[in-house]
């Protein structure tokens, strides 16, 4: 067999090779901010688990508050493609003012909550926008080897973003750092701009317009279900999220270098969970693939507020737990951003996935914030046994839903009679 012929189909047509090539190195840039705004906030300016709450905070209240509202006016908008391009150029010019501060030493704790709020805001409009360009590049029997390329993608993004923005913080300071990110912005948006999807017509202005998409997550059982899991995991992870950072630099000792490392070799679960969910979905099917990936995602987590000892042993359950939720997440989300992208009639895409987002997403600054809070309360160790065994517990919602027993994607039949009020 040729070298050609192991390359995946998809990724042998040029206009979603270009897609896929820009979300990548976009991807790794998010992924060396995820480690190099934190660290400036504790490094730089000496944020407590408080202030690292408003950030964490701050970061992602836009999807409780705009995802609805601009997957509205997305479905309205003709060309989803020139958003896209522009938020990038946005985000990119909103970082790049951090390492300026920093190097005129005027960088303080509101620039970065400002930065913050602002990169979420435009974050939210290109992913609601996203989810459209997607689907009309892809077929829909095509949406589980797309989906799992996305997807490695972000797992190559783990293994490589932290290890990178670890190093890069080390010998350029966290918020020089961010410049790299800025940078994978860039690129992301020159990509975008080489690519001409045809996308569907605007949607008619009508009467209840903008709630139509939350309407049709609500009624649809399946949805409801993975709304109601998603949401829980993200209250819970996102508690996580907010003071791992916090957690493994102060209480465990690990060095920025070290914590870019553990998070990097875990990504490789990621990497073989993108690799292996197109075959597990054909195994167990979409719903038992669900099931089966919210359990493997979870349950790891609990290892590390668990973790004690010695470094090297505590570094070692650093990694198993990275490794097994990494892979577990990226079946979860090959299973469930293909089973949507099958379910969502085209002409709603960007409002239920407004709404859907609006639902999910919205519990991560809810979580952020009482992570933070509890964390001064109660301790970070604490608050970290609070959120990763709650997280255990979202797998439950989709028991008595209709998914577990799915074993195929919607039919097109089916998404037009779920489009029917």
């Amino acid at each position: 067999m040729s070298l050609t012929a192991r390359i995946p189909a998809l990724l042998r047509e040029r206009t979603f090779r270009r897609y896929w090539t820009g979300q990548t190195v976009s991807l790794v840039g998010d992924q060396i901010s995820l480690m190099a705004l934190p660290l400036a906030a504790v490094l730089v300016l000496g944020a407590d688990a408080a202030q690292m709450g408003w950030l964490k905070t701050l970061e992602l209240l836009p999807a409780l508050l705009l995802n609805l509202p601009f997957g509205a006016w997305a479905d309205r908008r003709a060309n989803r493609r020139r958003i896209m391009i522009a938020t990038d150029l946005g985000r990119a010019a909103l970082l790049v003012t951090l390492p300026v501060a920093y190097a005129l030493d005027v960088l303080t704790l509101g620039q970065l909550y400002v930065v913050a709020l602002g990169v979420g805001s435009l974050s939210v409009l290109f992913e609601v926008c996203n989810s459209t360009v997607f689907a009309t590049l892809v077929p829909t029997e095509r949406f589980v080897q797309a989906n799992s390329l996305v997807n490695g993608s972000r797992s190559m993004a783990w293994l490589a973003g932290p290890s990178i923005g670890g190093v890069l913080v080390q010998v350029l300071t966290a918020p020089l750092a961010l410049l790299a990110d800025a940078v994978t912005y860039l690129v992301s948006a020159g990509y975008l701009a080489k690519i001409r999807p045809v996308e569907p017509a605007p949607a008619p202005v009508a009467k209840g317009h903008f709630t139509e998409g939350m309407r049709w997550v609500v009624r649809e059982p399946s949805m409801r279900a993975l709304f109601a899991s998603a949401g829980t995991v993200q209250f819970f992870n996102y508690m996580f999220h907010t003071l791992f950072v916090l957690y493994a630099t102060k209480d465990l000792g690990l060095s920025a270098g070290l914590l870019g490392l553990v998070l990097g070799t875990g990504a490789v679960g990621g990497l073989i969970g993108a690799a292996v969910s197109g075959a597990v979905v054909r195994r167990i099917g979409i719903g038992g693939s669900l099931v089966a990936g919210y359990i493997g995602f979870t349950l790891p987590l609990v290892l590390i507020p668990a973790a004690d000892g010695p470094l090297p042993l505590v570094v070692g359950v650093l990694f198993a737990a990275e490794f097994l939720s990494c892979a577990g997440v990226m079946i979860v989300d090959v299973a469930a951003g293909s089973f949507q992208m099958a379910l969502i009639p085209e002409t709603m895409r960007a409002r239920v996935m407004g709404a859907f987002r609006t639902l999910n997403h919205g519990f991560r600054p809810i979580g952020a914030l009482v992570g933070g809070v509890l964390g001064t309360a109660i301790g970070v160790r604490p608050t970290l046994w609070v959120a990763t065994v709650g997280a255990v517990f979202a797998v439950l919602w989709l028991l008595p839903s209709p998914l577990p027993r799915m074993r195929e994607l919607p039919t097109r039949e089916r998404e037009q009679a779920t489009a029917t009020p």
